[in-house]
C-alpha cells in the first residue's frame, strides 16, 4: 500500500491522552519542536533521507505554520496537509526523499513550481539555495511573500508556464503531482539541471520522479511511492481524441 500506509498513521510529540481520538484537527497543546524532531526520525531517516542538509533544513523549518490554522496539529503527520484553497503540501517523506534524490549542496539556483505557502521553498532556503518560487493562487502567494519573510523570491502566474525570474534553474522542484512535465519548464533548466516532481500514471498512481536536462533531452525516472501526494493545476496529460 506505499510507504505511508501503517497500521495507525504517525502523530509524533502529540501529550498522552490525544492519540487516537479520532479528531484530527484537536490537540491539546501540541509540542512542535517534538513533533519536528520526530518527523525526522520516523519518517526521513528510516525512509533513506541522509543528506544532512535535508536533514537540517526539514528539522528547523517550522511545517505548522505553512498549513491551514485548523490543521497545525496534524502538519507533521505522514500525509499530504491542507494549506488552503483546496491545496496541500507534499506529505514530508514526499519532499525528503525528492530533496534527497537531487542531492543538492548549496548555492543553486532553485525554482518551486506550485510551492503554495512557501514550506518546501523555505526549505530549499534553509538548505543554501536561491530560492524562486512560482504561484497561481494569489492568496496562498501573499501568504508565501508573509511566511519565507523575504529569503524566498515569490512570483505569481501559471504553473505550466513557468517562471523566467532567475533562469536558469539549476533545479526546479514541482511541489505536487503532474501527468506530463511541460516542455517551457524544461527549458528553464540548465543543461545538466534537474527536475524532481511526484508523475502520475494513467491508473491515477503517484511515483516520485526525478530528471536531468542533457542537451535538449530530459526524461523523468520514477524511484518511489508518493500515493498521497495532490495534482497540481495545469498539468494534465492531454487527451486522445476519441468519437
Amino acid at each position: 500500500m506505499g510507504r505511508f500506509r501503517h497500521a495507525a498513521d504517525r502523530w509524533m510529540g502529540w501529550p498522552a491522552g490525544n492519540q487516537g481520538s479520532g479528531n484530527l484537527g484537536v490537540v491539546n497543546n501540541p509540542n512542535f519542536e517534538q513533533m519536528r524532531a520526530s518527523m525526522v526520525v520516523s519518517q526521513l531517516r528510516t525512509t533513506g533521507v541522509r543528506n544532512p542538509k535535508v536533514i537540517a533544513a526539514m528539522a528547523s523549518v517550522a511545517r505548522e505554520d505553512f498549513v491551514e490554522p485548523g490543521r497545525r496539529a496534524v502538519a507533521y503527520a505522514d500525509r499530504a496537509t491542507a494549506m488552503g484553497n483546496g491545496r496541500s503540501l507534499l506529505p514530508p517523506e514526499v519532499l525528503g526523499a525528492l530533496l534527497e534524490k537531487a542531492a543538492l549542496v548549496g548555492g543553486e539556483r532553485v525554482l518551486v513550481i506550485g510551492g503554495g505557502t512557501g514550506y518546501s521553498a523555505m526549505v530549499l532556503a534553509h538548505m543554501g539555495c536561491a530560492v524562486t518560487l512560482l504561484e497561481s493562487d494569489a492568496d496562498l502567494a501573499a501568504r508565501a511573500r508573509v511566511l519565507t519573510g523575504g529569503k524566498v523570491n515569490v512570483v505569481e502566474g501559471p504553473l505550466e508556464q513557468g517562471s523566467s525570474q532567475g533562469a536558469p534553474f539549476d533545479f526546479i522542484l514541482i511541489d505536487g503531482g503532474v501527468e506530463e512535465v511541460p516542455a517551457a519548464i524544461i527549458d528553464l533548466l540548465v543543461d545538466g539541471g534537474q527536475l524532481a516532481t511526484v508523475r502520475i500514471d494513467s491508473l491515477g498512481v503517484g511515483r516520485d520522479a526525478i530528471g536531468v536536462r542533457v542537451g535538449n533531452s530530459f526524461g523523468l525516472d520514477d524511484f518511489a511511492d508518493a500515493p498521497d501526494a495532490q495534482r497540481l493545476p495545469g498539468f494534465a496529460r492531454a487527451r486522445a481524441f476519441q468519437f
